[in-house]
């Protein structure tokens, strides 16, 4: 069964600016699914729309089978959201916060109270669950949201920007629980300008341009998308810059500092050529890093360098 069903949807606003065009997206029950874009790219605005925040001006969507016109109810029952601004009572504590919200869903007290003591463990918030919500560091707070949006056991989670302004620790520590969570079955939709996270965690992925599909794709296929690819080479010496660049047209090299240079691959060379090369030159290799991650290339090409959000 797919989780997610989006046909051709559209968004048109009352000053005639069309904000979605034509969206179709499938996405099925356990994936992890990234949706990128730009800048008023129509992201935010998809994601209102599932969560029935949005009025659509036409298209179909449906989760988990329940179609968004007819079934709505159960279409938030099946939606857990953690949108990327704050929006729970500061002065109200941890518990309370998470207690009211199981109430809403209907989830009884017992339940809610087993749920919200297991992630807020796995969350690391534990020991601040009588704390009131304003005392709370931004990561935490981030954290809470997450726990939040879990606590009526949803089959779909919807996270955006979940680790804006979370400092690295805490950021890989909300990568671990996503991840555990995925595996346990939790299908989840992700956006971040973290392009890194996106590679290191979702399967697949959409990139939203000026509120149309860019492109849909897996992310070990997205290099199939680069007629290049450009590696930072560090040596132990400096090189011969131009006798590298006339040795093969298929590979050229910019030279950074003494010791380090560029080198960009078209699609008919591989690494291995470039090592082969060295190797000849006697050139010996300390370390090689992809320029950027490629679902970051392929993000500034498909949007003409716009700044992800």
């Amino acid at each position: 069964m797919s989780a997610l069903v989006i046909e051709n949807l559209n968004k048109t606003y009352s000053n005639g600016r069309k904000a979605l065009v034509d969206i179709s997206l499938s996405i099925d029950k356990g994936d992890f699914y990234a949706v990128l874009g730009a800048n008023g790219a129509g992201k935010s605005t998809l994601i209102g729309i599932v969560t029935s925040l949005v009025n659509k001006s036409s298209g179909r969507v449906s989760v988990f089978g329940f179609d968004l016109d007819r079934q709505v109810d159960d279409v938030k029952k099946s939606i857990g959201l953690v949108p990327q601004e704050f929006n729970f009572n500061i002065f109200e504590r941890v518990q309370h916060i998470l207690e009211n919200q199981a109430g809403y869903y209907g989830v009884p007290p017992e339940e809610s109270r087993e749920k919200i003591e297991r992630y807020l463990k796995l969350l690391g918030l534990w020991e601040y669950r009588n704390e009131m919500a304003r005392n709370l560091s931004g990561g935490y707070k981030r954290r809470l949201m997450i726990v939040r949006a879990l606590v009526h056991s949803p089959k779909l989670l919807i996270l955006d920007e979940p680790t804006a302004g979370v400092d690295v620790q805490l950021r890989k520590n909300i990568w671990s629980f996503l991840e555990e969570l995925n595996k346990e079955g939790m299908t989840i939709i992700l956006t971040s300008h973290y392009l890194e996270e996106v590679e290191y965690l979702c399967k697949n992925v959409a990139i939203i341009n000026r509120g149309e599909i860019a492109l849909k794709s897996s992310i070990k296929n997205l290099n199939h998308y680069l007629p290049t690819k450009t590696y930072i080479f560090s040596v132990d010496h400096s090189i011969d810059t131009k006798k590298i660049k006339e040795h093969d047209n298929d590979f050229h090299l910019k030279s950074i500092d003494r010791g380090t240079f560029e080198v960009t691959l078209s699609s008919k060379v591989s690494l291995n050529d470039v090592f082969s090369y060295l190797e000849e030159e006697k050139i010996k290799i300390t370390n090689v890093k992809e320029k950027g991650n490629f679902v970051e290339n392929v993000f500034v090409k498909l949007t003409k360098g716009d700044h992800a959000k």
